[in-house]
């Protein structure tokens, strides 16, 4: 099956560490008329996502609309992502934590107010389509978002998706890569007060102390069924809060440096006019001269001065807070981030 194109210029993938200033950079291309911008999609979708070669539209649908088994855990024990838009807790609505598809979370609620509308539409149409490759089953749901909504171009971006860097260049090699980072000191104290990322890396500790070593799984560009198997062996019987207990802000830091680290590797081989690297606090401090690169790097021509304006205005200079630690504490954590932070060229 040929999948049916309605956009003209190849994907882009925002990747990052998460915590960076992505979510913020995501809203802003939002608003752009001509961008279809999937906020949340890839990683709450779990390692499923990754592990077949090719799938019919009901399996494809399974995996858009079921809990992975990290997914219900973190769920169940009252770990939100982040950036949660849908509206769960609101009397009437459909869906609960329990059940609560892993699209609907952040990427629908980001496109409509009525994602529960745009869900029901889509099931039928994803559902009959034929097995084809995993690649071409997410083109084809991407072109038919985009051709609803009347937009030339998706854009995808999930915090931490560095973790998936080689796997979603795989499925994707047209794709386009803006990778956004932020000083890891305080991108780390940013992680320190959002659970996800501390069960994250309590789960990479845990794993640690069994003698395997989990960030191999970051560089394979493929998934693996035994990775599906092994979350629903192991995850049932997980208290993911106590996962998060006792993650220190060095071990935030050092993660942070290991995804920079991963970035390089994955990421320098691309030609300069597929990737383009976005400090934040850049962004923050010229917003339109980034922003302006930023939309030109996806194309030339989605120039638009009206967007411009409008979305150039909304970022704010903000001071690193890293510094008001403990210089004990500050010290710690520069040395967890120093290869990240050095690789990057901030001041260490």
């Amino acid at each position: 099956m040929t999948v049916p194109r309605t956009t003209d210029i190849p994907p882009v993938l925002v990747l990052s560490t998460g915590r960076c200033g992505s979510t913020m950079i995501s809203d802003l291309l939002s608003r752009h008329p001509a961008v279809l911008s999937l906020s949340e999609f890839f990683v709450p979708l779990g390692p499923e996502a990754f592990a077949h070669d090719s799938i019919d539209g009901d399996g494809f649908w399974r995996i858009l609309s079921r809990q992975s088994p990290a997914l219900r855990a973190m769920l169940r024990d009252g770990i939100v992502v982040d950036e949660m838009l849908y509206p769960y807790d609101r009397p009437g609505m459909r869906h609960g934590l329990a059940d609560l598809p892993p699209m609907m979370m952040v990427t629908l609620p980001h496109l409509t107010d009525a994602p529960e509308a745009l869900y029901d539409a889509l099931e039928p149409v994803v559902r009959a389509r034929p097995a084809m490759p995993l690649a071409d089953q997410y083109r084809a749901l991407f072109e038919d978002l985009a051709g609803r909504l009347g937009r030339r171009v998706w854009i995808e971006r999930s915090g931490g998706s560095l973790m998936l860097a080689s796997k979603l260049l795989r499925l994707f090699p047209d794709a386009r890569v803006i990778h956004v980072h932020r000083d890891g000191r305080d991108t780390a104290m940013s992680m320190e007060k959002h659970h996800n990322f501390k069960v994250l890396v309590g789960a990479m500790k845990a794993a640690r102390r069994l003698g395997v070593d989990a960030t191999r799984e970051f560089t394979r560009d493929r998934g693996r069924r035994l990775d599906v198997l092994s979350q629903r062996m192991i995850f049932p019987f997980i208290n993911a809060r106590r996962l998060a207990e006792g993650v220190t802000l060095p071990e935030l830091g050092a993660f942070w440096s290991l995804m920079i680290g991963l970035a390089r590797e994955v990421l320098d081989p691309l030609p300069p006019d597929r990737l383009l690297t976005v400090a934040f606090e850049d962004v923050q401090r010229a917003p339109r001269e980034q922003l302006q690169a930023m939309i030109r790097f996806i194309d030339p021509g989605l120039d638009d001065p009206a967007w411009l304006d409008e979305v150039s205005a909304i970022p704010r200079p903000a001071r690193s807070r890293a510094a008001d630690l403990p210089p004990e504490v500050y010290t710690a954590l520069t040395e967890a981030c120093r290869p990240g932070l050095e690789a990057l060229g901030y001041p260490v």
